[in-house]
C-alpha cells in the first residue's frame, strides 16, 4: 500500500537522482549499518564481511582507538579501558550510573556547569557518554563509506521508543561529533515493523518486544489508512540480555566457589556465560570448562536452569507488556502481530514465555540483530527522496506530560503524555503583579499537580514586558516537539512582541523505571494532588486580593474613616492567617468575607474615579463621543 508522502526540506532528490543514505541500529551491546540498494534493504559488512559490530571502544597507548570486535578482544585484559554498553550511560546523570557501573566513573567539572555528567576514566582522559558513542557512530559510518564507495547524504539513527529528549539530544550530539548529518531518529520498535513490512498492511495493531544487550523496550503501533502511530511504549533502558549474562557467570561463581575476582577474572566469566546463554538455543545442555586467568571449574547448564535464572528479568519485560497494552487501551485479542526484536531474543524461554503472553507465536524470519537496522535504511531511503512513493508518515508518542509552573508551584499541563509528536502547542498566561516586566518560565515534565513532584527541565526569563495593572499582559507560551522528540518552548509578549526561547537540553534523562515510577505516583496521589492542587488555587487566589486590597489602600486610603480601615485590615490579617492554617474551605469562606467587607471600599473608589473623569465635561460634549 503506498503510505503518505512526507518531505523533509530541502531533502527532495532531483528526478532520476539516487541518493545515498544509511540506517544505524547504534545498539547497547551491537551495533548495525544498513542501506537499500536495487530496491533491497541489506546490512553492510566489513573487509572481514562481519554485519555485527559489537559496541565497545578501547583507549589504547599512545591515544590509539579500536571500535568493534578488536575492542571486545580487549575486554578480558584491559577493562578499565574497555567501554562497553555505554548507551546505557546516555543522557544520565552522575548518581544514575556510578552505582552500576563495572568502570571508573568520575563526575565532570563544577566550575564548567557538568558536575550532573558522568565520564569514564581511561588512559586517554575522562570520555563522556557522548564522546564514546561518536566514536561507535564513526566507524559505523566509514563502514558505509567503504560499501558504497561514494559520499553518504544522511542516516536515520535508531533509539529506543522510550528515550527523552535528553537522551535524544545526546544521541543526535553524538552523531554531529563523528561528522554525520541525521536525517531522522527513529524509534526502534517503528523501523522493525518497517522492516517486517507491517507497513505494507491496510490496518492493524502490532505490538513489538525489542530485547537487547541492554535495554528492552515495548511498542504498540497502530497502522491505519496510511499512518504508523506508536499508541503507547513502556520498556526498561537498564534491562536485557547483559542481565541473562551475569545471572549465569553469578551462578557460576556460586557453584564453583569462586570470591574476590578481579575485573580480568569477572570478563572472562562473562564472555564465557554469554557463550552458554548462546549455545543453550541449539542444546539442551552445554558444557562449562573454565581453564584461564587461575580460574579452573567443570560443569553444566541446562535450559531448565537456564529458565530459572532468566525468568525473573522475561518476567519483568512482560509486566512491561502489559502497562503498555493497559496504556494503549488494547487487548490481547487485539494484537495482530508480535515482532521480535533484539539479538536475546533468540533465547528460546523469551520466545516461550512471550507467545504464551499473546496467545500466538511472534515473528522472527528475519534477524533479530539486523531487524531495525534495516528498517531505519528503508526510512533514510525515503527520507532523501529515493522512494516518493512509497514513504510513510510515522507518529511516535511524549512519554510523559510537558508544562510550565504557574503561580503556588503549581503545573500547568500544556501536552499531555501519548500526544502524538511532532506536535506544536500554544496557551497565553498573564502577570501577577502590577507594573511586572519580565516573567520566569520554568518547564517542567511530569504527571503530578506540584512542581516538587515534576522533574525539571528548563528555566529561562522573558524580559521587556509593558508594565501596567496584573492580569492585562498577554504571555503566549508555544511548546514545539519535533520528529526526533526534542523540545524547544518559547515565550512572547502579544502586544509588544518581546519573545524569546530555549531548547531544552539538560544534562541528563529518564530511565524507563523513573518513568513508570513518577506514572504509578500520579496514579495512587491523584486524589491528594488533586486537594494539594485545590489548597493552591484558593491560597494563590486569596493572596491576590490581598495584593490588589493593599495596592487600592495605598493609594486610596484617604477615602475610608479609621473605623472603616481598621475592619478591612482586621478582614485582611484575618485571610493571612487562614492561608497560613491551609484549610482550603476556611480559605475560600474568608475570601468571601474579605469580599464583602471591601464591596462598600471598592463602590466609593469606582465614584471617586468616575467623578475625576466627568469634572470639566459638558453633557453635550460626551454625547458627541458616545455618537
Amino acid at each position: 500500500m503506498a503510505l503518505l508522502q512526507i518531505a523533509e526540506p530541502g531533502q527532495s532528490a532531483a528526478p532520476h537522482q539516487h541518493k545515498l543514505a544509511v540506517g544505524i541500529d547504534l545498539g547497547t551491546t551491537n551495533s548495525l549499518v544498513a542501506t537499500v540498494r536495487s530496491g533491497s534493504s541489506e546490512t553492510l559488512s566489513d573487509y572481514d564481511g562481519q554485519v555485527l559490530f559489537p559496541s565497545v571502544v578501547h583507549f589504547g597507548e599512545a591515544g590509539e582507538i579500536q571500535v568493534g570486535r578488536s575492542a571486545l578482544e580487549k575486554a578480558v585484559e584491559d577493562p578499565l579501558n574497555t567501554v562497553a554498553s555505554v548507551k546505557r550511560m546516555m543522557g544520565k546523570a552522575y548518581d544514575e550510573v556510578v552505582a552500576n557501573s563495572r568502570l571508573e566513573i568520575v563526575a565532570g567539572d563544577a566550575t564548567q556547569g557538568r558536575d550532573k555528567v558522568p565520564y569514564i576514566r581511561t588512559r586517554d582522559g575522562d570520555k563522556s557518554a557522548l564522546e564514546v558513542s561518536a566514536e561507535i557512530l564513526k566507524y559505523l559510518y566509514q563502514i558505509g563509506l567503504q560499501s558504497l564507495g561514494d559520499e553518504i547524504d544522511g542516516a536515520v539513527i535508531t533509539v529506543p521508543a522510550y528515550f527523552d529528549d535528553a537522551q535524544r539530544q545526546a544521541t543526535k550530539d553524538a552523531a554531529t561529533l563523528a561528522g554525520i548529518k541525521v536525517l531522522r531518529l527513529l524509534n526502534e520498535p517503528t523501523a522493525a515493523a518497517v522492516a517486517y513490512g507491517l507497513d505494507h498492511q491496510a490496518s492493524g495493531i502490532h505490538a513489538i518486544y525489542d530485547l537487547g544487550g541492554g535495554t528492552f523496550d515495548i511498542s504498540i503501533l497502530s497502522l491505519n489508512k496510511g499512518v504508523f502511530e506508536v499508541l503507547a511504549t513502556g520498556g526498561d533502558s537498564a534491562l536485557g540480555g547483559d542481565d541473562f549474562d551475569h545471572a549465569i557467570a553469578q551462578w557460576i561463581k556460586t557453584q564453583a566457589s569462586f570470591e574476590n575476582l578481579n575485573h580480568q577474572q569477572n570478563r572472562y566469566l562473562l564472555s564465557q556465560a554469554k557463550k552458554l546463554k548462546e549455545s543453550l538455543t541449539d542444546a539442551d545442555t552445554v558444557a562449562i570448562q573454565l581453564d584461564q586467568y587461575d580460574l579452573s571449574w567443570r560443569g553444566e547448564l541446562n535450559r531448565q536452569q537456564f529458565a530459572q535464572l532468566v525468568d525473573p528479568f522475561i518476567e519483568r519485560t512482560l509486566k512491561a507488556c502489559k502497562r503498555a497494552m493497559r496504556d494503549a487501551d488494547v487487548g490481547v485479542e487485539e494484537i495482530e502481530q508480535v515482532v521480535m526484536v533484539g539479538g536475546s531474543t533468540r533465547s528460546l524461554r523469551v520466545r516461550q514465555r512471550v507467545a504464551e503472553l499473546f496467545h500466538r507465536e511472534p515473528l522472527v524470519s528475519i534477524d533479530p540483530d539486523r531487524v531495525v537496522a534495516l528498517g531505519a535504511a528503508i526510512q533514510a531511503d525515503a527520507l532523501v527522496g529515493n522512494k516518493a512513493d512509497n514513504e510513510m508518515l510515522l507518529l511516535d508518542v511524549l512519554p510523559l506530560s510537558l508544562g510550565i509552573e504557574t503561580m503556588g508551584g503549581l503545573v500547568e499541563k500544556i501536552i499531555a503524555r501519548n500526544t502524538a509528536i511532532p506536535v506544536s502547542k500554544a496557551q497565553e498566561f498573564t502577570t501577577y503583579k502590577d507594573g511586572q516586566t519580565s516573567m520566569s518560565i520554568h518547564v517542567l515534565q511530569g504527571e503530578r499537580e506540584m512542581v516538587a513532584d515534576c522533574r525539571s527541565l528548563a528555566k529561562f526569563v522573558l524580559k521587556g514586558i509593558p508594565p501596567a495593572v496584573a492580569g492585562a499582559a498577554k504571555i503566549r507560551v508555544v511548546f514545539q516537539v519535533d520528529a526526533d522528540g526534542l523540545l524547544t518552548v518559547s515565550a512572547e509578549e502579544l502586544s509588544s512582541g518581546s519573545s524569546t526561547q530555549v531548547e531544552v537540553k539538560p544534562s541528563y534523562g529518564l530511565s524507563e523505571t523513573d518513568i513508570r515510577l513518577m506514572l504509578q505516583e500520579s496514579f495512587t496521589s491523584a486524589a491528594a494532588d488533586a486537594e494539594s492542587r485545590a489548597l493552591k488555587e484558593s491560597q494563590v487566589d486569596a493572596e491576590r486580593l490581598l495584593l490588589a486590597l493593599e495596592g487600592a489602600l495605598q493609594e486610596d486610603e484617604a477615602l475610608l474613616n479609621p473605623q472603616e480601615i481598621q475592619a478591612l485590615r482586621s478582614e485582611m490579617n484575618n485571610l493571612r492567617q487562614l492561608i497560613q492554617a491551609g484549610d482550603r474551605q476556611a480559605i475560600d469562606n474568608g475570601v468571601e468575607s474579605l469580599n464583602q467587607a471591601s464591596e462598600a471600599f471598592a463602590a466609593i473608589r469606582m465614584n471617586t474615579s468616575i467623578e475625576k473623569a466627568l469634572t470639566g465635561k459638558r453633557i453635550d460634549s460626551m454625547e458627541d463621543s458616545i455618537e
